[in-house]
């Protein structure tokens, strides 16, 4: 079961180019400094971090580990809050702690170990609200928790998240999550209390998003998002919101036509992919949304037809459906 009244805040990443200046490719799991995220390369590279941290998640999960287990959601919301804050161009120490985090607990399930309970206050966070944690360990410890897991390990993550905010910003920053946790804490105590009572079946419903509706030519950006993609992406938050009680998962799959790089499809697949996440996140959608994207690997089968290698308009357009976002919601709608 997941919680689904979540608000985000976020904010274009703002790059800027010093000519001449080019870093090595980041071959790592950990994000540059924050000193050295100034040129297009080191945004790359972290993205590639993402990406992999990301799929890191889902192998672990196609492998038999519930997506709503305690760790696996807890290393999903290190770094989804980590990416949150990329997103918003912190250039404190949170997006490198946080997703060192989600790190930690995925190696330790890669290694068949314990990851442990414990969740730190990285990036000398401070402790806000003790009566919220107390409120969590005794969810921890109660005969309901395994119906609680996921909303558990995300509220102890966005009291962290929070108490990071308020000695880099103040009050003001930090209170949009504490007003997660304790939106969370209510479902989590609700869930627990209801563990074991019937629970409808979940549906399925997939779906593509024509990129091109979303955003303007190759581009992956908030800032490149089209009005009319914004529109669209506010009318499925509001769904998945206002119609779906519980979100066992959303899967985000970019994809690319053939024209140009494949190298660079591949990667602006991935780029909206993530994007578009993002966007639900400030609307208030939770996860897990998992992101990722194909590049030109997987046409549509509507393009079969398109003759031509040259970019000319006429093929572009016949091309239009091989761009596209596919989106997969798996929850359990309200009853009428």
């Amino acid at each position: 079961m997941t919680p689904n009244k979540i608000t985000r805040l976020s904010s274009v990443v703002l790059i800027t180019l010093l000519a001449g200046q080019v870093l090595a490719q980041n071959t790592g799991d950990a994000l540059r400094p924050q000193q050295q995220r100034i040129s297009h390369e080191a945004i790359h590279a972290d993205h590639n971090a993402f990406v992999k941290a990301q799929g890191r998640i889902k192998t672990l999960n196609d492998q038999g580990i519930e997506v709503d287990s305690y760790h696996l959601s807890k290393a999903q919301c290190w770094l989804d809050t980590s990416f949150h804050e990329y997103t918003r161009n912190d250039r404190g120490g949170y997006p490198r702690a946080a997703l060192a985090e989600s790190l930690k607990i995925v190696g330790a399930l890669e290694a068949g170990k314990d990851p442990g309970w414990e969740t730190p206050l990285v990036n000398q966070a401070e402790k806000l609200r003790p009566d919220l944690w107390a409120r969590y360990e005794a969810l921890r410890q109660s005969a309901g928790f395994h119906c609680a897991a996921q909303a558990t390990a995300c509220g102890e993550v966005e009291l962290v998240h929070a108490g990071n905010e308020i000695h880099d910003g103040g009050w003001r920053h930090a209170k949009p999550y504490i007003q997660i946790a304790e939106d969370l804490i209510s479902q989590a105590e609700q869930m627990a209390a209801e563990c074991g009572q019937p629970k409808p079946a979940a549906t399925t419903e997939a779906f593509d998003i024509a990129a091109d509706a979303l955003f303007a030519f190759d581009r992956s950006d908030i800032a490149g998002m089209k009005p009319e993609g914004k529109s669209r992406l506010d009318e499925l938050a509001a769904r998945l919101r206002d119609i779906y009680t519980n979100l066992d998962h959303i899967t985000l799959v970019g994809h690319a036509d053939r024209l140009g790089n494949a190298a660079h499809n591949q990667e602006l697949s991935e780029r909206r992919a993530w994007t578009v996440k993002a966007y639900l996140l400030d609307q208030g959608v939770t996860g897990p949304i998992q992101a990722s994207g194909m590049g030109e690997s997987q046409p549509s089968g509507m393009t079969a037809h398109c003759v031509g290698e040259r970019a000319t308009p006429a093929l572009m357009q016949c091309l239009q459906p091989d761009r596209r976002v596919a989106v997969q919601i798996v929850g359990i709608k309200a009853t009428p």
